[in-house]
């Protein structure tokens, strides 16, 4: 990734500013056999060197945000986790990134870190359309002014992709279903992201910037399976 981002800065294609770089801190659990991080070390370390790793491996000296990569525990925000924010707290005070997230969570894991502390200033989660799109966790990023990063729209929602209202909305503007999905969902006020790897894909979601969906074509899809 970093060679890639080298190549691209020298030729023009883009300059740093024009970029958003994010990366994570991942627990052990979720890791594979390449450790940012010695597990060993206490948390604080481990998110100091995985950091680091990022930055080598990106080839910038700051990423623009820096997110938690899931909570210790489905039941709630622990001790774990206040200690690793604090410890990536450190990091952006230290000026390696401006804002910090947390990825995976629900409702109560926010409620429970801001009685506790800061709010995230991003928030990424997985969207289902049959759970209403993350609705709740929406609302709260809504109320504190919060980035809500949307992912596997397409992955996780291979049914609305098929649906016939989604498969109408296309045909009439002329669009993919899921470009007709990632309008959608900037819509509702998420900022999708997307995984793919391929060209044509990248492009035409990249075009799906310049779809409006009207009113009533938002009510159809939120309201389609949650």
């Amino acid at each position: 990734m970093g060679e890639a981002l080298a190549v691209a800065y020298r030729s023009g294609v883009v300059t740093r500013g024009e970029l958003f770089l994010q990366t994570k801190f991942t627990y052990r659990p979720g890791q594979d056999h390449r450790l940012p991080y010695d597990p060993s070390a206490k948390f604080a370390v481990q998110v100091a060197q995985s950091m680091a790793s990022s930055l080598e491996h990106l080839g910038t000296g700051y990423v623009d945000s820096y997110v938690l990569h899931g909570p210790a525990s489905d039941y709630g925000w622990t001790k774990i986790d206040a200690a690793v924010w604090e410890a990536m707290q450190k990091e952006r005070d230290d000026g390696r990134t401006p804002l910090l997230g947390v990825s995976n969570v629900g409702l109560h894991h926010l409620e429970q870190m801001v009685a506790q502390g800061e709010a995230p200033a991003v928030v990424q989660n997985r969207c289902y359309a049959r759970f209403g799109w993350d609705r709740e966790v929406r609302a709260f990023c809504r109320r504190r002014g919060i980035l809500y990063q949307g992912f596997s729209f397409l992955t996780a929602n291979v049914e609305v992709l098929h649906h016939p209202v989604v498969r109408e909305i296309a045909a009439r503007m002329a669009a993919t279903a899921a470009q007709v999905v990632f309008a959608f969902a900037r819509a509702i006020g998420i900022l999708p992201l997307t995984g793919t790897s391929s060209f044509e894909h990248m492009r035409q979601d990249l075009e799906s910037a310049g779809l409006e969906l009207s009113a009533v074509q938002i009510e159809k899809i939120e309201r389609l399976l949650g």
